[in-house]
């Protein structure tokens, strides 16, 4: 295992637009990690070693401190059990698996083994969000909204995945939202949902979810996944002090009008850095409210069918 003097030898598995866009560029500027092995059954990464499976990986470069898990939800479960049972420290892009139970499982896992498991909220890390937590704990929340609308078509072309069962559908953006209020509203719990299907797939494309809170507040969200133009993803609350508007995903906060936070987003580089945090501090970080509170859409919600979706 790396010592906190040394860089934490690293390997990330599944090698796609997620990974490229935001994960090798997050690992190349920090100075606490080095990347050190990749393993994906279609992408490669330049100037490492390259490996068709995690098992491969591990029995190839054993000396690794920690492996970045961003392949698809479903098949997460068990490359995460096989790094742990390995001692290697576990980062898990989001969502953090398919089920609760399976990530449940895996923290007593990580336990067990004396390894860190580290559930990425990106959205959780935008920079405006902890200004966001801060003014809605400064004053009395009277009810709370979010809108989270974007086009499937052109942040996930092509990939079916997100349309199978454990996919998520429209959640797997709506999960980032649901990060974010997770963190900075009271415990919320869902009353009632409306799932759109398409009569093609197995997953939803958009839906409509009502939430209280545990003193009582009246909380919104409403989900799309065919927005054309401009994206949407607010979060709004009506407060004492005044009307709140967390936009861009968590990058700008306005109150009444007046931004007041404005900030480039650096998800993905402070996600890393918390990573090498509790990994120092031989901790884990696994919230596991947003993908209870997914579940929990799934087990309430009414199934409404739509016409069929095509890329």
């Amino acid at each position: 295992m790396s010592s906190n003097s040394n860089p934490i030898k690293i390997g990330i598995v599944g090698v796609g637009k997620i990974v490229r866009d935001q994960h090798l560029p997050a690992l190349a500027k920090d100075q606490n990690y080095r990347l050190a092995a990749a393993a994906s059954r279609h992408g490669k990464v330049d100037g490492i070693p390259n490996f068709p499976t995690i098992e491969a990986m591990l029995d190839a470069v054993p000396e690794l401190d920690a492996v970045s898990l961003c392949m698809p939800p479903q098949f997460r479960y068990d490359a995460a059990r096989t790094a742990i049972e390995a001692k290697k420290h576990v980062f898990l892009e989001k969502p953090p698996g398919a089920t609760v139970s399976e990530v449940e499982d895996l923290k007593v896992l990580a336990a067990k083994n004396g390894v860190s498991l580290f559930a990425s909220w990106h959205s959780r890390y935008a920079p405006a969000v902890e200004a966001a937590r801060s003014f809605l704990a400064s004053t009395r929340i009277r009810s709370a909204a979010i809108v989270w609308k974007e086009d499937v078509r052109r942040w996930h072309p092509n990939q079916d995945w997100i349309w199978s069962p454990g996919g998520f559908g429209v959640f797997d953006p709506g999960i980032n939202a649901l990060s974010i209020v997770t963190h900075i509203l009271p415990a919320m719990f869902i009353t009632s949902a409306v799932l759109d299907f398409p009569e093609n797939r197995a997953a939803p494309v958009a839906a409509q979810v009502t939430f209280r809170t545990s003193n009582g507040l009246p909380v919104t969200m409403d989900l799309d996944w065919l927005q054309t133009g401009p994206q949407s993803w607010d979060i709004l609350a009506d407060t004492d002090a005044g009307k709140m508007v967390l936009s861009g995903g968590g990058s700008k906060l306005a109150i009444d009008g007046r931004v007041v936070h404005d900030e480039p987003e650096a998800e993905y580089p402070m996600l890393y850095k918390r990573f090498a945090e509790i990994v120092r501090a031989g901790a884990s970080d696994v919230d596991l409210a947003p993908l209870q509170h997914v579940a929990d859409a799934f087990m309430l919600g009414k199934r409404n069918v739509v016409d069929a979706f095509f890329d």
